[in-house]
């Protein structure tokens, strides 16, 4: 039997966007974000974290360091009950040209291989129009959620978006309640 999944973007979506968060100290969970995953599990769906992490490469922090952040985000999400079933992150520097760096695919599929993810009931959560780009090239529902602060300069490039997402969401919550209605 093959498994429903929401794919989530980590900075900008699950935590606020500090620009290349090197310390978990920092790691700040959005409202709202622990109680909709927690239903989002109790449904049924595998939680499965994509994130692009350039700032390995970069030089901004360690491979060990941003582990120790994911630590943090587990247990922050414990809090809630939440359980996450997998994290996947690209290290690489975006001229690096890897498959991996969304909007490419490769973590999305590495990740629907071994957790037997069935696209069609699968979603993609994510802050800017590249995780919808991703979305998009592997099949699954997209939801857009803005940061608060760059919402209105998104949502204004509209015309301008090489990906349009399927739904646009005004925090976490809203989309989950989009997941879980259009699931009905």
């Amino acid at each position: 039997m093959k498994n429903k999944a929401v794919f989530i973007d980590r900075d900008g979506t699950i935590n606020v966007d500090v620009h290349y968060l090197d310390n978990p100290d920092n790691f700040k969970m959005y409202l709202g974000v622990g109680e909709g995953l927690k239903k989002l599990q109790d449904n049924g769906f595998k939680l499965i974290v994509i994130t692009n992490q350039s700032g390995i490469a970069r030089g901004y922090f360690s491979e060990e360091t941003l582990l120790n952040i994911h630590q943090k985000m587990k247990e922050d999400l414990l809090e809630y009950g939440v359980i996450l079933d997998d994290i996947y992150y690209c290290p690489h520097h975006p001229d690096d040209k890897c498959n991996c760096r969304k909007p490419n695919t490769g973590l999305f599929e590495r990740a629907i291989e071994r957790h037997s993810i069935n696209i069609k009931e699968s979603f993609m959560l994510g802050d800017k129009i590249l995780d919808v780009g991703a979305g998009k090239k592997i099949g699954v529902k997209t939801i857009l959620i803005p940061e608060p602060h760059a919402r209105e300069e998104l949502l204004n490039q509209k015309l301008n978006w090489e990906n349009s997402p399927d739904y646009i969401a005004d925090n976490f919550s809203e989309a989950v309640e989009i997941i879980l209605t259009s699931c009905l």
